[in-house]
């Protein structure tokens, strides 16, 4: 009854969203009255979080107004004057369909997550019935339209659902990423409708028909000699002679739910001469022949989700598996990672809240020199430092998801929010060891499961290196321009 009750809002929220972001007939055909923009007639989920700009140009009723995001045409007066549009900073100022989101994935990750994740981690067990759960509550699905079985919700909404299962368990949270992020949105926004019907509809409701078995997807960009250079794939497919199937062959490395996928969306190199613009994106089912798994990997952290490789030896698969044209993988692939980069922010955020929990309630129990250690200034600081990084972080990650949700270009927006939500997990884990000193080091406590899996979040998706190069890159480029 609970998660049915629980389900019913995420559909609820996705209708709701989809009602606000859909034109009507009377807004279509009439301008703004002196004085007032269309968007503050519109619901506020349409809205969006928008930063103050009384220059923005005011809003079609087909597309949520701009928030920061970068446009090539010049911006045209304002219609509020000067006034600024409605900003998001905290989760009461959202609106109604993102808080429900909110507190409903608070209150499964408290219930359900919590108090199973460090079992969970120390058996490097996958968390079936909870990734069933999540299967029911619609948030494997998240973002994909409900016309292929999804739950049609916002990046934002993605945002705040992935930082609350990641406060209960950060892999319950990376398996829930890959799967919405990596797998399902290049198929749903690059392949034909024959490959939505096949790879999305029933992986975006996640169980089999059964009712058991889980429908869960996986991405497979890097391998063994590439790191951060995917640019360089070595994994190659060509076409059979007779021209009705792509042959692939090559290995793909450290992919997340490896294990409990029954498809994946891998990238391969059909044209050498073109370097990465060779590059094509597939879709393999795993019951494919001459396709195998590795070994699982024994890794720091995020334990209950699995890793590991997937090797294609003549793999064939038929010629209508290709996602888009041929050679636009690594385009595909590149903006992939940028959507992905908002989930792996929200699974930090989610990690450092956590964290900071650990470290609040244990300060204000423990005693030391007659007194709670919270009192201590040295305490306070520490925990003022970790709550000021998380916050910074999820405006970032927020603004990042709006933008996304706005249509515009958003990958400087994903690599900052990727790169200080990482940095803020690993530093309020570190912390929070450091409140809770011998206990934080053991696993009785929370806090040293917080800290090892934090440490990935700076890694996956672009390491913070890369995301430096990112933001860099396109602020020189704006400027290059200028």
């Amino acid at each position: 009854m609970k998660l049915r009750l629980l389900s019913t809002t995420v559909s609820r929220c996705g209708r709701r969203l989809a009602t606000a972001r859909a034109p009507s007939a009377s807004a279509a055909g009439s301008s703004s009255r002196a004085g007032e923009s269309s968007d503050s007639r519109r619901p506020a989920a349409s809205r969006g979080m928008h930063t103050v700009a009384s220059a923005a140009a005011p809003s079609s009723p087909l597309t949520p107004p701009i928030c920061s995001g970068r446009s090539s045409s010049p911006p045209s007066p304002s219609p509020l004057g000067g006034v600024g549009r409605r900003t998001y900073l905290t989760h009461s100022q959202l609106p109604e369909e993102h808080r429900m989101i909110h507190e409903m994935c608070r209150k499964f990750a408290d219930e359900e997550l919590a108090p199973n994740a460090g079992e969970w981690d120390k058996k490097h067990e996958f968390p079936k019935d909870a990734v069933k759960q999540l299967a029911e509550l619609g948030l494997m699905g998240l973002n994909v339209s409900s016309e292929h079985g999804g739950s049609e919700l916002d990046a934002l909404s993605y945002a705040i659902a992935m930082e609350e299962i990641s406060r209960g368990c950060a892999s319950v949270g990376v398996i829930m990423s890959a799967h919405n992020s990596l797998y399902l949105w290049p198929i749903d926004t690059f392949g034909s409708e024959e490959l939505k019907e096949k790879y999305v509809a029933p992986y975006a409701q996640c169980l089999g028909d059964d009712g058991e078995s889980l429908m869960v997807g996986c991405f497979g960009l890097s391998e063994p000699g590439n790191g951060s250079d995917a640019g360089a794939a070595s994994t190659t497919a060509t076409l059979s002679q007779d021209g009705t199937e792509w042959i692939i062959n090559g290995t793909k490395a450290w992919i997340t739910n490896a294990h409990e996928s029954s498809a994946a969306v891998i990238f391969a190199t059909t044209d050498k001469a073109l370097k990465h613009k060779g590059i094509s994106a597939f879709v393999v089912p795993f019951d494919s022949p001459g396709f195998s798994l590795g070994a699982k990997e024994d890794k720091l952290g995020i334990r209950a989700s699995s890793t590991s490789n997937l090797i294609f030896d003549d793999v064939r698969i038929p010629r209508d598996h290709m996602i888009g044209e041929p050679g636009q993988g690594f385009k595909i692939a590149m903006q992939t990672l940028d959507g992905g980069r908002i989930g792996v922010a929200g699974q930090a955020l989610g990690i450092a809240s956590a964290a900071i929990d650990c470290a609040a309630k244990y300060a204000l129990e423990r005693q030391s020199f007659g007194k709670p250690i919270a009192q201590l200034q040295s305490i306070q600081n520490k925990i003022s430092a970790m709550s000021v990084a998380r916050d910074s972080a999820r405006l970032l990650t927020w603004r990042a998801a709006t933008i996304k949700d706005s249509k515009k270009k958003y990958t400087r927006e994903a690599a900052m929010a990727k790169l200080a939500a990482s940095e803020a997990a690993t530093m309020c884990a570190h912390q929070a060891i450091q409140v809770l000193g011998g206990m934080g080091y053991v696993s009785d406590m929370p806090a040293e499961r917080h800290y090892r899996d934090a440490r990935i979040t700076e890694i996956y998706e672009g390491t913070s290196e890369i995301q430096h190069l990112v933001i860099a890159g396109d602020i020189l480029k704006e400027y290059k321009q200028s």
